[in-house]
């Protein structure tokens, strides 16, 4: 992997630091609610791992391609028709020993909000079922789902049931080094027919 592609990792992992509470680099942080900022950024250096371990084999090809920091064109088709437009990043790295892999995904903050949108998933190859399981969180809006899949062809391909309970499909296609297209699908029948709910195209940031 190019070292443009594993510099992104203590970023991702700052980010990180922010969701549980570990103190980022800025004198806004410095308040009396940081009783113990080592002990946080501790936690933090643990979570880290610069590859995957060597136990994933060739199953760490899967999303290993994808760790770095990518540009985000986010698109999402609404329910009354109409398409809403953001901008963004996405994070790659490895965790917990190379065995994760974490994501962290920014939604610049637009329509007048001052603060920006940030969720994440951790994803693990299962042995036992030889899938990929994924559980992706956003807090803001008290959403957590769970999908599972691998690869299906060229395409990363993950399937799952929404909160509403509706069939999910989550892909990441056109893959590239530097650029691949991420779509989030719905089924009401059971998957015989998919509505595209959201399509979001990544280019890698260098540098």
């Amino acid at each position: 992997m190019a070292r443009n592609q594993r510099s992104a990792l203590p970023q991702a992992l700052r980010l990180v630091a922010a969701m549980v509470g570990a103190p980022l680099p800025c004198a806004a942080q410095g308040s009396s609610t940081d009783h113990n900022p080592a002990a946080r950024d501790a936690m933090i250096r643990a979570l880290a791992a610069t590859n995957p371990h060597p136990s994933m084999g060739d199953e760490a090809r899967t999303f290993d391609r994808l760790v770095g920091t990518w540009d985000c064109d986010y698109t999402f088709y609404l329910e009354d028709g109409s398409v809403r437009h953001k901008s963004g990043e996405l994070l790659f790295g490895w965790i917990l020993d190379g065995r994760a892999i974490q994501d962290v995904w920014i939604t610049y903050p637009a329509d007048g909000r001052m603060d920006r949108t940030i969720s994440t998933s951790v994803r693990f190859f299962d042995t036992a079922l030889k899938q990929w399981r994924v559980f992706f969180v956003s807090p803001r809006f008290n959403y957590a789902v769970h999908v599972q899949g691998g690869l299906d062809g060229d395409q990363i391909v993950l399937r799952g049931t929404d909160a509403d309970g509706y069939v999910i499909r989550w892909s990441f296609n056109e893959i590239r080094a530097d650029s691949f297209i991420w779509r989030g699908e719905k089924s009401r029948d059971g998957g015989k027919t998919w509505k595209l709910e959201e399509e979001h195209h990544m280019k890698r940031r260098l540098g």
